[in-house]
């Protein structure tokens, strides 16, 4: 399923495309089979693809800026907005929902103070739940970047927060 594409607030000028640049530069004969590394580069220079970015991949590798659009919607791993320093991600499988997933995304929802999705405007946290997450015997469960939190309440997950 694709995501939305929003356009972002960050404007042509304050997006320093050096670094995209430089990226592009690696690639000088590229093919379309190169656009997700490249993507992928740019994802981790930035914390996201910038909009910005999007026409220099195609004036560097010739690839219709509607191909680029239809790839970095597509996979989940781009994003075109900035995103926060550490992403949480909350289980709402089965059995995390039978344990008290709701709650917890309820509690992280006001200590956040954004929706599913949304990212604190301070950039520290992006805030997203998952299907699943693969840790079933630990239920209900959420993630912190890569680092798992199992068994879980609600006070204990925005007592987690807390340390970061």
């Amino acid at each position: 399923m694709h995501k939305s594409v929003t356009v972002n607030k960050e404007g042509t000028s304050d997006v320093d495309l050096a670094k995209c640049r430089a990226i592009l530069s690696k690639y000088n004969r590229s093919t379309p089979s190169d656009l997700i590394p490249i993507l992928q580069q740019i994802q981790d220079a930035y914390g996201y693809v910038p909009q910005t970015a999007l026409s220099e991949i195609t004036a560097g590798t010739r690839i219709p800026l509607s191909k680029i659009y239809g790839v970095v919607t597509f996979y989940s791993q781009f994003s075109l907005v900035p995103r926060g320093k550490h992403t949480i991600k909350v289980c709402t499988g089965t059995a995390c929902h039978i344990k008290g997933a709701t709650d917890i995304k309820k509690k992280l929802t006001e200590a956040l103070q954004i929706h599913e999705g949304e990212t604190t405007k301070d950039f520290k946290f992006t805030y997203e739940p998952v299907a699943c997450v693969g840790t079933c015997f630990l239920a209900p469960v959420m993630m912190i970047d890569n680092r798992y939190y199992g068994k879980l309440t609600a006070d204990k997950a925005e007592a987690t927060l807390k340390n970061y």
